[in-house]
C-alpha cells in the first residue's frame, strides 16, 4: 500500500480486510432462481448479468458510464471513440437497463460535454427527457489554450411523464439571505436563526454546491471519476421513496448504493472492477454505523461554506435529524476490525 499522508483520509482495504468484505460481493455463479436482488453489490460484466436481474425491478436508476474518454480503471482502459461508436457502446446495454425500470420509475444518466448529445440522443430513444442538471465540478487543473472543464451533465428521463414520483421538499437548498425582505419587521420567506439569515430555496438544474471528493473527505476513493455523495442524495432523495430499489449498473465505489442505504433505500449495483467492489463493499459496511452525507444535515442540502452554521444548527436540532441519530466514524481510513 503506498504511504499516505497523517491527514489523508481516502478510504483503502488493509490486510485481512478482504477476507470480510468478498462474502459481502455477489458472484454471477450466486445467482439462481428466486435470487433476492434486494442490497446487493454484484462483481460482473453488466452484459453478462443483465438478463439475471428481473425487469421493471427498480424504482431509481442511477448511471454513470464511461464517457468518452480515453480513461484507465485499475487496469481496465475504456478508449475514446467517434461519437457513432460511442453511441453504438450506448446501446448495447442502455435499452436493457431501461427494462429494469419499473413502469413509473425515473432514471438519470451522467456525461460530460463530449458524451451529452449521445447520451441525450440515446436516451430519448426509450424514455421521455424532462430536464438536463448541470453541476459544477470544482476540480482539475486549467487548461493552457482551452477553457477548463469545470461542468458535467446529468440527464434525467422517465417511463411515463403523467406517473412519476418527484420529491420537490426534499432537495430544497438552505441559502444565506444576504439582502433580508422584512413585512411589518418580520422576515419574509426566509428565517432569523442564531447562526445567520437563512432562505429554503427550490432547486434548479443548475447545481454549484457541490464538493468533488478529495484526499480530506472520507467517502473519498483512488476511483478515478467518482461521483460526491452528496450529488446522488439529490437524486435519491427527488426520486425514490424510504424502501425504493436504486439500480446502478455502473456502480463503481458503490456511491449510489451508500447513498441509497443512508437514506434508507434499498440498493442494486454492478461493477466489473473486484478492488472497487471491495471499496464499495466497505463504504457500505460503515454506512451501517455513520449515515452522514457531507452538505446535507438535518435534512437539509446546505450551500458551500456554511459548515459553522450548519454545526450551530446540529447542535441545536440534533435529536430531530436522521443523520444525527447515528454514530459518526473517526475521519480516517477506518479498518474493519474498529467497527
Amino acid at each position: 500500500m503506498t504511504a499516505r499522508a497523517k491527514n489523508n483520509r481516502t478510504l483503502t482495504i488493509m490486510e485481512g480486510e478482504s477476507q470480510i468484505l468478498l462474502p459481502l460481493i455477489t458472484q454471477p455463479a450466486e445467482i439462481v432462481n428466486g435470487f433476492d436482488f434486494n442490497d446487493k453489490l454484484i462483481n460482473a460484466d453488466l452484459l453478462d448479468v443483465l438478463n439475471l436481474i428481473p425487469d421493471s425491478v427498480a424504482d431509481l436508476i442511477i448511471i454513470d458510464p464511461p464517457y468518452n474518454l480515453t480513461k484507465d480503471f485499475n487496469g481496465k482502459t475504456f478508449r475514446a471513440r467517434s461519437n457513432d461508436e460511442y453511441k453504438e457502446y450506448l446501446k448495447s446495454w442502455f435499452g436493457r437497463v431501461c427494462g429494469k425500470l419499473k413502469p413509473s420509475g425515473s432514471l438519470y444518466l451522467c456525461g460530460d460535454w463530449r458524451s451529452s448529445s449521445a447520451l441525450q440522443d440515446i436516451m430519448s430513444e426509450e424514455l421521455t427527457i424532462l430536464n438536463r442538471i448541470t453541476w459544477q465540478r470544482e476540480k482539475g487543473r486549467g487548461a493552457a489554450a482551452n477553457w477548463k472543464n469545470g461542468m458535467e451533465d446529468i440527464w434525467f428521463g422517465v417511463k411515463d411523464p403523467k406517473n412519476y414520483f418527484f420529491n420537490v421538499e426534499a432537495v430544497k437548498q438552505r441559502r444565506r439571505v444576504l439582502a433580508p425582505y422584512r413585512v411589518k419587521g418580520n422576515p419574509k420567506d426566509w428565517e432569523e436563526t442564531p447562526s445567520g439569515n437563512f432562505r429554503m430555496t427550490y432547486p434548479s438544474n443548475f447545481w454549484d454546491d457541490i464538493s468533488i471528493p478529495f484526499w480530506s473527505m472520507p467517502e473519498n476513493t483512488d476511483h478515478p471519476t467518482q461521483k460526491p455523495e452528496k450529488l446522488f442524495a439529490k437524486l435519491v432523495l427527488a426520486s425514490s421513496k424510504e424502501g425504493d430499489l436504486v439500480f446502478d449498473p455502473f456502480c463503481g465505489s458503490g456511491t449510489s448504493a451508500v447513498v441509497a442505504k443512508k437514506l434508507h433505500r434499498r440498493y442494486l449495483g454492478v461493477e466489473i472492477n473486484k478492488e472497487y467492489c471491495l471499496w464499495a463493499a466497505k463504504r457500505l459496511l460503515n454506512a451501517a454505523t455513520d449515515a452522514f452525507i457531507q452538505g446535507y444535515d438535518g435534512h437539509v442540502f446546505w450551500e458551500r461554506n456554511t459548515l459553522s452554521a450548519q454545526k450551530q444548527c446540529a447542535v441545536s436540532s440534533a435529536s430531530n435529524s436522521s443523520n444525527s441519530d447515528h454514530k459518526k466514524t473517526s475521519f480516517t481510513s477506518t479498518s474493519l476490525f474498529d467497527l
